[in-house]
């Protein structure tokens, strides 16, 4: 099958709504990996429910996305509509992850500040939100960055539960017009063209913040 540079210039405006839905997915879910993931890491310092904390979120971190997608998705009330399930799914499977970096932030907080905390006497939420956390995530701006770009990367995955991401429309276009190489070529492209520059990005943060 020869390419057909006209069918492919047709078909852009389909593929880029599609990239519309997936950004849409990838930023929704990040933020709910992010605040998701800071809660697991808190928690888990909680003597009494954190091991729970713990199993729940490495049993999730353990099993595949696609698996957890599909398990959610027959089993999600019928009012849920696929992105919800995509965006609610890539949340919190990427939380597991988050949760990580973020325990990894607070456990590299310098002891000595710990410990002018207590000598000062601070209430507990000032001494994490005014000194712990502040200095935690600091840290971990390039790690939590890097999963921003793999969650990109893991959106095709919800062509699985019918979201209509660009995979899905590629799908669906090749299926209607028996013209495949055209519609994945242009989705590989349209992937690189936002995760080069977003890679980039998260070097440089890597660089800025290596020192800290």
């Amino acid at each position: 099958m020869m390419w057909d540079t006209e069918f492919a210039v047709g078909i852009l405006p389909q593929l880029l709504e599609g990239l519309v839905v997936t950004v849409q997915a990838t930023l929704l879910g990040y933020a709910v990996a992010l605040v998701l993931g800071l809660a697991v890491a808190l928690v888990r310092r909680v003597r009494v429910v954190g091991p729970i904390v713990f199993a729940v979120f490495e049993f999730i971190r353990s099993t595949p996305l696609l698996v957890q997608l599909f398990f959610v998705f027959y089993l999600a009330p019928a009012n849920l509509t696929p992105l919800t399930i995509g965006v609610a799914v890539l949340g919190v499977h990427y939380a597991a992850y988050t949760a990580e970096v973020y325990r990894s932030g607070i456990e590299g907080v310098a002891k000595g500040q710990w410990e002018a905390c207590r000598a000062l006497s601070l209430p507990p939420l000032r001494v994490w939100g005014a000194v712990v956390l502040p200095q935690a995530i600091r840290k971990v701006i390039p790690a939590l960055g890097n999963y921003l770009i793999a969650m990109f990367k893991d959106t095709p995955l919800l062509f699985a539960i019918t979201v209509h991401e660009m995979m899905f429309v590629a799908d669906t276009i090749g299926s209607e017009t028996f013209r495949s190489m055209e519609a994945y070529t242009l989705v590989g492209l349209l992937f690189l063209l936002v995760s080069v520059p977003s890679a980039i990005v998260i070097r440089r943060l890597e660089r800025r913040y290596a020192a800290v």
